[in-house]
């Protein structure tokens, strides 16, 4: 075993918001289907990051190959139109799975079907946000797939890895745990090369780490290495660790904190700090002049109210950057905005009780979250 980097690993019991991706070939064995007993135990794993007061998000393989089981379509390759199908009857069979071990917990879950536009539009990706945010406040735990039933090969992730990555940094997660068949990530196959080395912990993915990467090892999984160091790359530039190990163990949380062979990536800045970087680094597409009393809030780390706004200038979308300015005409700093232009002058110096009779429907209490600027 090796590592390059002298910093410490992670440890799962210290996440605030935990990622968790489950294999399809930890998830649905080819000849009996649903590995029950294992879905079982990392339900305990879940309930036990819950108690520890973690939230936790579960982004889930497995619709297509229990799907095509219950439709007995032959092995191999599936064309789209098969695959849809297969996806339809298993998206049903995976969250029933999902909501009946984890019920006996106390555990509520709901099922969140995306697709990769769901990601690149930015209207789309505040509303699958706040979505996931209101969830994982209540307590739910949400189970994520990419929606298969509708998703074509030019609009899709292609695998749970980076579906798993892109989650994590929506929702801050603080740590990603890509459950594999593989126990962490190595300078070659070492299935074909019995000298491969695992690393411990990766603290910069360089060219010679993407060139160690290689193929997919089982007959389910779509992702091989290759996939989860893109994942790992999404994950860091959002402040979220990601670990990769072989999760075929009964409980593998449990394995991972109990010291279980695993390869930390690790973040060089929390989630917060990560998205405000990114936020900083936009183009404004517009301007928003707030008044005195808005500045002192803001400096107390409040959101930004629509009775606090003087001025409005600019074309831009909901979800787009706009540069925040003081009674002076001074740049306090940037957000996304949750309104369009021509809404955000309507309800501009008006009160949020206000908005729902001014636009003819009840928006967002908030023109800019305190956790969408950076001032």
């Amino acid at each position: 075993m090796a590592a390059l980097s002298a910093l410490t690993a992670p440890d799962i019991r210290a996440a605030r918001r935990l990622v968790i991706k489950i294999g399809s070939a930890l998830l649905v064995d080819r000849e009996k289907g649903l590995r029950q007993g294992w879905l079982s135990a990392l339900a305990m794993d879940v309930a036990e990051a819950k108690v520890r007061g973690a939230d936790v998000v579960l982004v889930s393989s497995g619709s297509i190959a229990l799907g095509r089981k219950v439709l007995g379509l032959p092995a191999g390759e599936l064309t789209l139109e098969q695959s849809q199908a297969a996806a339809a009857v298993g998206q049903i069979r995976l969250a029933r799975a999902y909501e009946e071990v984890l019920a006996p917990h106390g555990i509520t879950t709901a099922q969140v079907l995306v697709t990769l536009e769901d990601t690149e539009d930015r209207r789309r990706y505040l509303n699958s946000r706040a979505t996931m945010e209101t969830l994982l406040g209540l307590g739910v735990v949400p189970i994520v797939n990419e929606n298969d039933t509708v998703a074509t090969d030019e609009i899709r992730f292609g695998d749970n890895d980076r579906l798993a990555a892109q989650i994590a940094v929506t929702v801050g997660a603080d740590q990603l745990i890509l459950l594999s068949d593989v126990d962490g990530f190595y300078s070659a196959n070492p299935k074909e090369d019995p000298s491969a080395i695992r690393f411990d912990l990766v603290e910069t993915i360089t060219p010679e780490i993407e060139a160690m990467a290689g193929d997919p090892i089982s007959g389910l999984s779509k992702g091989g290495m290759k996939t989860k160091l893109l994942a790992a790359k999404t994950a860091v530039a959002g402040g979220c660790a990601m670990a990769i190990m072989e999760g075929s163990v009964l409980r593998p949380l449990k394995a991972l904190a109990d010291g279980a062979n695993r390869t930390w990536f690790v973040a060089g800045a929390d989630p917060q700090v990560a998205r405000k970087r990114w936020i900083n680094a936009m183009k404004p597409k517009g301007d928003i002049t707030v008044d005195a009393g808005a500045v002192v809030a803001l400096s107390q780390g409040k959101s930004l109210l629509p009775a606090g706004v003087r001025a409005v200038k600019g074309n831009f979308g909901r979800g787009e950057p706009v540069a925040i300015l003081g009674p002076d005409g001074v740049v306090l700093g940037k957000g996304l905005i949750r309104y369009t232009a021509a809404e955000a002058k309507r309800i501009a110096g008006h009160k949020s009780g206000e908005i729902e009779a001014i636009l003819g429907y009840a928006g967002r209490a908030a023109l800019i979250h305190r956790d969408d600027m950076v001032i």
